[in-house]
């Protein structure tokens, strides 16, 4: 299974080979550095972990820049660990570096970002609450949430609010997969994935990609 950590740069459009046009995100993808493989005999599970993007090292602790001179780098500013379930799987060694031709052979791709925080959101723009009628004597109350609690909706349980009840609060700002994106380009002298639809994020954002694991 291929995997790689980039950026999101941001949206265009493309025209397919039947002319049509496509909404697709760009991505610069690696080059990426094997940071630690570990096994299930040495760390007692299988996985690989990946650096992204050079950072200086009088800006990370002695640990941290010892940590990446093992794989013979500097340090990174983006580091995350992909679990593999074989370790058969684990055809990567410490100090590789992995670009977008890990891609060639793939269709689709599974983006993993963290969407864009939104802050405290009320009601409505959180969970799409219709609110209350605009007229016919609701005062001050069209985008409250309505009746949160009662000892008949959660009989034998007490009159406080169910576990998971939708309420206002804070918004965005989590861990979003998109699967199964078509990937439509690949740049390799520019590190470049062009997938199509949108990603979770902002532009500027790290995301992890990674093949398809439904197709």
């Amino acid at each position: 299974m291929a995997m790689l950590l980039g950026k999101k740069v941001g949206m265009t459009q493309v025209y397919d080979d039947l002319g049509k046009l496509l909404p697709v995100t760009v991505i610069q993808a690696g080059p990426c550095t094997v940071i630690q493989v570990k096994t299930a005999e040495t760390d007692g599970y299988n996985a690989v972990q990946l650096g992204y993007g050079d950072v200086k090292p009088s800006r990370r602790k002695k640990p941290q820049i010892g940590h990446a001179q093992k794989s013979n780098t500097v340090p990174k500013k983006f580091i995350r660990e992909m679990r593999v379930p074989d370790a058969a799987e684990l055809e990567y060694k410490v100090g590789d570096c992995l670009t977008v031709s890990a891609f060639a052979e793939s269709k689709y791709v599974d983006v993993v970002g963290t969407s864009k925080g939104k802050g405290f959101a009320g009601v409505m723009k959180r969970h799409g609450f219709h609110g209350f009628p605009a007229s016919h004597g609701t005062e001050r109350k069209h985008r409250a949430p309505g009746s949160i609690a009662s000892f008949a909706s959660d009989a034998g349980h007490g009159a406080g609010p169910k576990r998971g009840k939708k309420m206002a609060g804070h918004m965005g700002s989590r861990r979003v997969t998109t699967k199964s994106h078509s990937l439509v380009a690949i740049d390799e002298e520019e590190n470049l994935l062009v997938v199509k639809g949108s990603i979770p994020g902002p532009a500027g954002s790290y995301v992890i990609v990674r093949s398809a694991q439904k197709n």
